[in-house]
């Protein structure tokens, strides 16, 4: 008799080491990518990796993406956060929740993972892959090929579906034993471990704190998270700078037809979108943080900015640069 087994796969080196490893004991495996709006790899990243991995070994690939509902699981975690904004432990229970209902789907007998045991700090503790494991209902189903022999035996192990002699007991943050095992097994062209979550990145958490406080926290605002540099007006308004052309051109399709898109005439510099504006003031403050960041050289000379509104007129304004420390009381 053939067992399935879904397996969760980052398409980074432990999970690929884990799905090889099934696949040598004959396992039929199908893999589960998900990603969520905090990833931090590129358009061509952790999806398109998992797909190179799973075209190389011939297993079918589903790819889920964490909407509305991460969101929420983000701005109230059960389990709380880690270093920064990061709900580490709640972000696995969701992950394992989405594994068990594929493994429902297609009838497999349980589910895989490039977990190692004491690899990373707040979800790959015993203590805590075992509440995962309960507040997921996998109790018993969840096989780690590469710390197996570090943890008790799984149903998958007792039940004779997998060899436990044939699985690993790795530990720890080293990856040397890895990459001694990728060498073994003839796994090539992995990735480097660059990749995570923005959760982690502080300046990136004290955004989302904002967003969340704000009542700012949807998806389309998530994704103006990642772009420019921010900054919040006393009156609730937000005003976002472009860093380069392409924020720029970013910013400029993502304007809403309340927000208005700010740039200084005459000026090389940065496109500004500011958002929820109260009166002709934050737009003011906005236009004199659009003349700090452009090529204006002028120590308190004055340039007038342009405020555009989707399908309406324009609107000029004429300011200085603001100074330097108001800028940074302003900045998220």
């Amino acid at each position: 008799m053939g067992y399935k087994a879904v397996v969760l796969l980052s398409g980074g080196l432990d999970s690929t080491l884990a799905l090889k490893l099934m696949l040598d004991q004959g396992i039929a495996l199908y893999a589960l990518n998900i990603v969520t709006p905090f990833c931090t790899c590129t358009r061509r990243g952790c999806r398109h990796q998992a797909s190179l991995v799973c075209e190389q070994f011939g297993v079918p690939l589903k790819v889920i993406y964490g909407g509305q509902d991460y969101l929420e699981l983000v701005r109230n975690p059960k389990y709380g956060y880690g270093s920064q904004m990061n709900p580490c432990i709640d972000c696995r229970i969701f992950l394992f929740r989405k594994a068990r209902e594929l493994m429902e789907e297609v009838g497999a007998d349980f589910v895989v993972t490039g977990e190692v045991l004491g690899e990373r700090p707040m979800s790959q503790r015993l203590e805590t892959m075992r509440l995962i494991e309960r507040e997921s209902n996998l109790e018993g189903r969840v096989l780690r090929p590469l710390s197996a022999k570090c943890l008790e035996p799984t149903l998958p192990e007792l039940e004779g579906m997998v060899d436990r002699e044939k699985l690993l007991g790795i530990k720890g943050r080293s990856r040397k034993p890895q990459i001694a095992l990728a060498e073994a097994l003839g796994v090539h062209d992995y990735p480097c471990p660059a990749g995570g979550c923005r959760l982690t990145d502080p300046q990136f958490a004290n955004r989302v704190r904002d967003a969340i406080r704000h009542e700012e926290f949807t998806l389309p605002e998530v994704q103006l998270l990642k772009l420019g540099r921010h900054f919040r007006l006393p009156g609730g308004a937000k005003v976002i700078v472009g860093r380069n052309e392409g924020e720029n051109s970013l910013l400029s399709r993502s304007a809403s037809p309340t927000d208005l898109l700010l740039e200084a005439l005459g000026v090389p510099g940065p496109i500004v979108l500011l958002k929820k504006a109260q009166g002709d003031e934050d737009v003011k403050v906005a236009a004199s943080m659009c003349l700090w960041y452009s090529d204006f050289t002028g120590n308190l000379g004055t340039v007038r900015c342009r405020a555009k509104a989707q399908g309406d007129g324009f609107v000029e304004v004429e300011v200085a640069p603001m100074d330097d420390r108001t800028l940074e009381i302003y900045r998220i």
